[in-house]
């Protein structure tokens, strides 16, 4: 995790997304979900702006909320630059575990990623 956030930090100016996929008991949830730390300006923002992309091209039932985190997400909370980890959905759904196993919603996944970004850097 040193070594990842050195990377982060690396560069002025960098945004950073952590893509992950979640992992819950109950099979019966699903959606992508951001989180952030108030520590970066910029983090909710980008996390917002994820979050709503998500929702408008990929996931429309998604009501999901982006939430706040604290040190217990350590690349996000000490990140020196903007920082959302996202949570692309959850692989304890067998649906949605099926969709992210498959090229198309990878490919679909990385460029809702990417008008979030676009979206949060035009603001």
């Amino acid at each position: 995790m040193d070594n990842r956030l050195e990377i982060f930090n690396s560069e002025k100016n960098a945004v950073c997304i952590s893509i992950h996929q979640n992992q819950f008991t109950d099979p019966v949830y699903k959606g992508a979900q951001m989180f952030y730390s108030d520590e970066q300006r910029g983090s909710e923002r980008l996390a917002r702006a994820l979050q709503n992309r998500f929702a408008t091209l990929l996931q429309p039932d998604n009501d999901r909320e982006i939430k706040e985190c604290g040190k217990e997400l350590f690349l996000c909370y000490y990140s020196k630059n903007p920082t959302v980890m996202a949570e692309c959905g959850f692989l304890s759904n067998p649906e949605e575990a099926a969709l992210l196993n498959t090229d198309e919603y990878q490919e679909k996944t990385a460029l809702t990623i990417f008008a979030g970004l676009c979206d949060s850097l035009a603001e």
